[in-house]
């Protein structure tokens, strides 16, 4: 059996959005607590020769605020942060009686060191090393859309088009190849046909289907939730550490989640899928079933203040932070290595019920940050696993491309619509909570289209129209929604949301008056917000190719 590990890799765009909790401190904690540790995962592995062919995707928005000089500075900031929290702690911890708790400062001080050693090491370039591992063939980078637009709740086909032609050019520009495989924003998928998401919404007859818009872009394969593939429930989704838990899908028609499939929309089928495996996953994600929530894993919820330090372990389940007892570092690893060997074993299980002449796969996404942010001990676990699938017969680890290159697909599906999110459909992304965005964004789709086809080939215009694009894409994010409907800072996803229209609104103002005024002031707006919201350098490329690429659909009721 192949077993396809994916790590799913983003973040909204938050460089020059303030620091902390919500600005630059967000995409730094990511890279010190997940992206510099799977580094050095990858890296020990590499260097004792054991294979870990991991498929990762970086959207572009993050793929662009690591390449970015802004970041590389705000990182060596908190790394500065994060070691004079270290260095305040043993006196202040023996102050109040904590004494006890100084080992694991010592850790922190010794982990933050090391993995600044590796940070400098690379040049401050998390990307240029992700580029290095594919080169030697370790591992696959998958794409993404621009700013993981929720796909199928975009209004105009144009949009669609923009944000996976923008996202397939940024891959290739960043990580100097193109990508073979897209991450589906959400898992979201949307069939061709009928398209009348909420009241009052612009409608259309006939849509096409989202895979039909992501073999146009040049990818190949994506990701879907069992669910679709199979009926039944929704696995469920760990995101933002918030747990949606449901009864395992029972298989339907004769499929199996065990194998890829061709995605069957609009004529014959023109890309592929693996299906998350609804079997294991919650084993890796859930703090309530799986190994996140053991006792001996550090505790994410209970912080030290002043300085942040996070000195204690889970302890238990429903134990109040109070009570919760010191972490032990090695205690914790020992635990991980324990976990990693059972979840090999729980792989070959699988693999002993599946007939080896059908060629399964067993594909296994999850985000990223899950691994040492969510779950601190994620990487630890990761290179344990590894390690014990080395000497695995059953069990082959590969690549998502390298799989469906051995074995095409032979089975063609239609799939309903659906996303791997809360209940397996878009309630996390339009509801009550939330059709007020739409309800904004779907009439500045339609203007900015309309306006974009005046003025594509006014070259004295493109500073300001390649800066609404950006907009556009920014507003379009799906975290803004996401982070609504969890109730979880709702108050900033809508700030963003709305800063991000305005700035929209304005810059279309003048993009589409003929009064010099007017037009001069969009675009002294389109220069402030060019420093800012520093991103995808050839946006135009892909509003032409969006242009050139789609009729004016849907038309409003």
């Amino acid at each position: 059996m192949d077993f396809v590990l994916a790590l799913h890799s983003h973040l909204p765009y938050v460089l020059n959005h303030g620091r902390w909790p919500h600005g630059s401190d967000w995409i730094a904690e990511g890279a010190l607590d997940t992206y510099l540790p799977l580094l050095e995962v990858f890296r020990a592995l590499g260097a004792d020769g054991i294979a870990a062919p991991v498929t990762i995707g970086v959207t572009p928005v993050l793929a662009n605020q690591l390449a970015s000089p802004v970041f590389q500075a705000e990182m060596e900031d908190y790394f500065d942060q994060r070691l004079a929290a270290c260095a305040e702690a043993p006196a202040s911890l023996e102050s109040t009686g904590d004494g006890h708790l100084r080992p694991v400062a010592e850790f922190w001080k010794e982990r933050i060191t090391r993995l600044r050693t590796l940070w400098r090491t690379i040049d401050g370039d998390v990307i240029g090393a992700l580029r290095e591992l594919e080169d030697a063939g370790r591992i696959e980078i998958m794409g993404s859309a621009a700013t993981h637009g929720f796909l199928p709740l975009l209004g105009r086909d144009e949009s669609i088009q923009l944000q996976l032609a923008v996202g397939f050019r940024e891959h290739e520009r960043l990580f100097g190849r193109a990508p073979r495989g897209c991450w589906l924003p959400e898992c979201a998928y949307r069939p061709r046909g009928p398209w009348d998401p909420w009241p009052g919404s612009p409608r259309a007859a006939v849509r096409r289907g989202t895979d039909e818009f992501v073999a146009d872009a040049g990818f190949g394969w994506v990701f879907v939730d069992a669910h679709l593939v199979m009926g039944g429930t929704p696995v469920g989704i760990s995101t933002g550490g918030e747990i949606h838990t449901t009864a395992r899908p029972e298989t339907a028609h004769g499929r199996s989640p065990y194998r890829g499939y061709g995605v069957l929309s609009g004529g014959a089928a023109r890309i592929n899928a693996l299906v998350r495996d609804p079997r294991v996953a919650r084993q890796v994600w859930s703090r309530q079933e799986g190994y996140p929530g053991d006792g001996d894993y550090l505790e994410f919820h209970k912080l030290r203040w002043p300085g942040g330090l996070r000195l204690w372990r889970v302890t238990g389940s429903g134990i109040d932070l109070g009570a919760k007892q010191p972490y032990d570092p090695s205690r914790a690893a020992a635990q991980a290595a324990i976990h990693a060997r059972h979840f090999a074993g729980l792989l070959g299980e699988v693999a002993a019920e599946l007939p080896a002449k059908e060629h399964p796969v067993l594909a296994a996404p999850f985000d990223t940050e899950l691994f040492g942010h969510w779950w601190f001990e994620g990487p630890d676990f990761l290179s344990a696993m590894f390690r014990s699938l080395a000497g695995a017969d059953a069990i082959r680890a590969t690549t998502a491309s390298a799989h469906l290159d051995r074995h095409p697909p032979r089975t063609a599906v239609r799939l309903p619509e659906g996303t791997w999110g809360a209940n397996g459909d878009y309630s996390m992304w339009i509801g009550p909570r939330t059709a007020w965005t739409w309800q904004r964004l779907w009439p500045l789709e339609e203007t900015f289209w309309s306006i974009a086809a005046r003025t594509i080939d006014m070259p004295a215009r493109h500073a300001v129209l390649a800066q609404a694009a950006r907009a556009l894409l920014l507003a379009q994010s799906s975290d803004w929604q996401f982070i609504m409907s969890t109730g979880v800072v709702a108050d900033y996803g809508e700030r963003r949301f709305k800063e991000h229209c305005s700035d929209l609104e304005r810059l279309l103002k003048g993009l589409g008056s003929d009064s010099t005024e007017e037009f001069g002031e969009s675009a002294a707006l389109a220069e402030r917000l060019r420093h800012r919201d520093d991103l995808f350098p050839d946006v135009l490329a892909g509003v032409r190719r969006a242009l050139g690429g789609s009729s004016r659909t849907p038309a409003r009721a």
